[in-house]
């Protein structure tokens, strides 16, 4: 027979099996005629034809069926009946359904939740074509301890011009302007970058052009590209925008093109792209501004393009001149090299090593969840002992039996997955949905196809693994062997017990571990939390972003003067204590220079080590709530009177002085052409790195200045203004601030309007990631091993409740019958603990990354976790144990 014509047949007799069982009646039927009409002919009479026809055909039922697993379907078929069968059976027994398929939801929908921040985050490659091949141009400088630095414009037009290892490069820069001409002045965010920026990524603009090199000359007409977004928005999705002219800073800026609505860049608002402009002439060697992006040559390798940089950045020397105020040999001092990375892992940061220990820990509740399956299943199992038996000895093929057992287990775990799904989408949704939750490529997280597969392949393994189990015990030739010697009074043999046991233990020792590493992150967290960030009472700070442009103010003074009026303006709100001003809030870092002490032996040019460089005005410490450790604050006269002064941070003093105390009247300067300054205070270290880093030496220096950093008048026109007071964070507060500003000049826009204590949040937000999703799966791990334990305990009281009658029959005292039952559960769960603690060990290592302040082997978090464990234990074990205490003697012996 073709295979189309069995692939037809097959399909037909699964549609019309009624239809086909009849015509193999029929079939059967015409053969036993032709046989009887052949007999008739050898001389028979037709009664005598017929029997010995029947005869020689044997059994017309088993002739029938024999022709009915002739083909494909009938297998098809079979395997239907089993499910059905395996359906019912489980109908049959809600409780042991309901709560398997709970324990495996919980397991398999924790690990599809954590495995779609996983692929996010980490496995799904970049939206631009040949991801792979796009690195981020970063660099070292060991000179000046620095491990991880940007770009600078000489370098990048060294490698624009020298590389043979990049297809395109381009550098780019977060950026914002003030749109002013639209209606209500707004602060707009967006990038400045080089022409070939959006060529590197491959971004092509859905409208218009993209820049050129001209469009980097500040001799040649301002351009301007928008977002979809931002077309949509302000301007409808007009095409006649092309060529319009749009006014940000106080200058005209053409738009020249419209990008794609798929366009994205570093999980980075876009809402206006503008060309870096810069002449070549004046640009200087050290001033690492810029981030750098390049995509490499087809086949170039990561390590063949840092060797090419390295052969590039002596090239630069002789490119550019060296910056005044250093040394003709700073730059081969400083040791530049290079430190490409990809520009996903870039992107992703350090949270990668944190996502994969968290799949792993929720990983361990999935197998805990199995285990505990499994056990139900051996126990569910051993009570259909008598019906195996029986169905062996009717000739049933063992391999029938497996199956059946596998397909409950398999049944079971497509439940556990769907009920995981919806448990997955809904715990995501909340997940994404909390403030402090931060996670890179956030936007690619979801409950996609690739989520799907992953919770089908993991829901189908795991009812394999743990289905595996009782089809072994019970399935395989001495396993049924024993159960028709079983009998129900008997408890079942020690090798059943041991499997059932082992199962617990496991269940014990991952809980263990995951107790330590939740215990561990409970610690860590305690100890972020004590840590003084350099700023108090986050939650009262309310902050926004002013930029005043040179298009509307150009002289420095005048700036500083209208950023003094709008702290004052800022201060008549209602509510706000304290107002102050800094360039860069806490925590969210700031430009990094080298500082120079006069006292210092660092005058033979060579670059010191960098520091970070914050600008303030006077009162921001008070604002702030910056512990001032010795000295004082500025005052506005010494800021309009360009006065030499500055604040340096504790470790900064430390590092220079010893003491902090010993800093004051001491002076520093930027560069070695700059004028001395007088420190006349000392404030408390800011952590202003992250939390979990140690604080930054910081360089406070006033907001107008002379002859800073080789700039005659120097001035911060973009400031972050900072109020102390109660109402932080209220919508009505940021309509009064606006106002306020708006009081100074129209011109003006509001922007990043946060509080300091949002920022504080974003900075623990991957220990508080890591200690919620620890917490929650140590708690489902010690619930499921207590579930385990009593689950174990309570099957071996039910197996010996003829024994326990006896023994109480006879005098035994119930709270000793009660305390074999609890030291029983005792000694499983020190068998498991010994395993948990060294398997724990072994996690906390892995774990050293996402720790402060806290050894990886804290006696104190084994201790307590132990202490949790025991307890746990004990109210496992002792449940059933009180039961079997309570058992009647007379009942238990009419029982059996």
């Amino acid at each position: 027979m073709s295979l189309w014509r069995q692939l037809t047949r097959g399909l037909r007799a699964l549609g019309r099996r009624g239809a086909v069982d009849r015509e193999i009646s029929d079939e059967v039927e015409h053969f036993l005629d032709q046989a009887t009409q052949e007999h008739v002919r050898r001389g028979l009479s037709p009664a005598d034809a017929r029997r010995a026809a029947s005869v020689e055909m044997g059994s017309r039922t088993a002739v029938v069926e024999e022709v009915r697993e002739y083909g494909w379907e009938n297998r098809i078929e079979t395997l239907a009946c089993d499910v059905r069968y395996a359906l019912r059976r489980l109908w049959g027994h809600p409780g042991f359904t309901s709560v398997s398929v709970l324990m495996l939801a919980l397991g398999i929908g924790a690990s599809a939740t954590i495995f779609s921040v996983v692929d996010g985050v980490l496995l799904k490659p970049l939206p631009y074509p040949q991801a792979e091949r796009l690195v981020a141009l970063r660099h070292t400088a060991p000179g000046l301890n620095i491990p991880d630095m940007n770009l600078a414009v000489s370098l990048f037009l060294t490698y624009r011009e020298e590389n043979r290892v990049f297809q395109d490069l381009g550098m780019w820069s977060g950026d914002s302007w003030t749109v002013t001409g639209l209606g209500t002045p707004e602060e707009v965010p967006g990038l400045s970058v080089t022409q070939g920026f959006l060529s590197t990524l491959q971004a092509q603009p859905a409208l218009g052009r993209g820049f050129t090199r001209e469009d980097e000359d500040p001799s040649h007409e301002r351009t301007v590209m928008l977002s979809d977004g931002y077309w949509q928005s302000r301007f409808g999705g007009d095409r006649a925008v092309l060529g319009r002219r749009i006014v940000l800073d106080g200058h005209a800026h053409e738009v020249i093109g419209v990008l794609a609505p798929s366009f994205q860049f570093m999980d980075r608002k876009v809402s206006l792209v503008a060309p870096l402009r810069f002449r070549r002439a004046e640009v200087r060697l050290i001033s690492f501004c810029c981030q750098g992006i390049a995509r490499m040559k087809p086949g170039v390798t990561l390590e063949q393009a840092n060797a090419d940089v390295a052969r590039m950045l002596p090239m630069a020397e002789g490119k550019f001149a060296v910056n005044p105020g250093f040394s003709s040999n700073a730059f081969a001092e400083a040791r530049f090299g290079p430190r490409l990375r990809s520009l996903k892992e870039y992107l992703v940061g350090d949270i990668g090593s944190t996502l994969w220990v968290l799949m792993g820990t929720v990983g361990l509740v999935l197998v805990i969840a199995c285990a505990n399956v499994a056990n139900l299943m051996l126990v569910r199992a051993e009570g259909r002992r008598p019906e195996l038996a029986v169905r062996v000895a009717l000739g049933a093929p063992r391999a029938r039996i497996a199956r059946e057992l596998l397909l409950e287990s398999v049944l079971l775990g497509v439940g556990g997955g769907l009920a995981g799904w919806g448990f997955a989408t809904a715990a995501l949704r909340v997940l994404l949905a909390l403030e402090w939750v931060h996670v890179p490529r956030a936007n690619e997280i979801g409950m996609d196809p690739r989520v799907m597969l992953f919770t089908v392949c993991v829901s189908l393994g795991a009812s394999v693994v743990f289905g595996l189990i009782p089809v072994f015990k019970y399935a395989r030739p001495g396993g049924v062997d024993d159960l028709r010697g079983g009998n129900r009074s008997v408890t079942g043999n020690r090798q059943r017990q041991r499997t059932r046991s082992a199962l617990v233990a496991v269940q014990v020792a991952l809980a263990l571990v995951l107790l330590v590493g939740s215990g561990l992150m409970i610690r860590t967290f305690r100890a972020l939390l004590h840590v003084d960030p350099g700023f108090s009472d986050a939650a009262h700070l309310e902050t926004v972003r002013v930029a005043i442009p040179g298009s509307l103010v150009d002289s420095p003074e005048r700036v500083a003067r209208m950023e003094e009026e709008i702290l004052h303006r800022l201060a008549e709100v209602g509510g706000v204590e304290r107002v102050g001003a800094i360039d860069s809030l806490p925590l969210e870092g700031g430009s990094n220079d080298p500082v120079y002490a006069e006292d210092r032996p660092s005058e033979d040019g060579r670059i010191p080590v960098v520091r970070r460089f914050k600008y303030v005005a006077p009162g921001y410490f008070a604002a702030a709530g910056s512990r001032m450790i010795a000295g004082r604050d500025l005052t506005w006269a010494e800021v309009y009177r360009r006065a030499p002064v500055a604040l340096v941070s504790e470790n900064l003093a430390r590092a220079f002085w010893s003491e902090p105390r010993m800093a004051i009247g001491k002076r520093i300067r930027p560069t070695l052409k700059d004028d001395w300054r007088e420190v006349i205070g000392v404030v408390a270290d800011l952590h202003d790195d992250g939390i979990e880093k140690a604080a930054t030496a910081t360089a406070y220096w006033p907001l107008l200045s002379r002859n800073f950093e080789s700039e005659q008048e120097f001035g911060v026109r973009s400031l972050a203004y900072v109020m102390r007071t109660p109402r932080a964070g209220t919508t009505a507060l940021r309509q009064e601030i606006q106002q306020a500003v708006s009081k100074v000049n129209a011109s003006l826009p509001v922007a990043d309007v946060k509080t300091l204590g949002s920022v504080y949040e974003n900075s623990l937000a991957r220990s508080s990631l890591a200690l919620m999703l620890l917490v929650i799966a140590g708690s489902m791990a010690l619930l499921l091993g207590a579930v385990g334990l009593y689950a174990v305990i309570s099957y071996t009281v039910s197996q010996r409740t003829k024994e326990i009658g006896i023994r109480l029959a006879l005098g035994a005292v119930p709270r000793v019958v009660a305390g074999q039952f609890v030291r029983h559960g005792l000694r499983l769960a020190a068998l498991g603990a010994m395993g948990g603690l060294a398997a724990a060990l072994g996690l906390s290592r892995l774990m050293r990354s996402m720790l402060y302040g806290v050894s990886a082997a804290d006696p104190v978090t084994y201790g307590v976790a132990l202490g949790v464990l025991l307890v746990a234990a004990v109210l496992g074990s002792y449940l059933p144990a009180r039961r079997a205490a309570r058992v009647d003697p007379v009942r238990a012996l009419r029982a059996e």
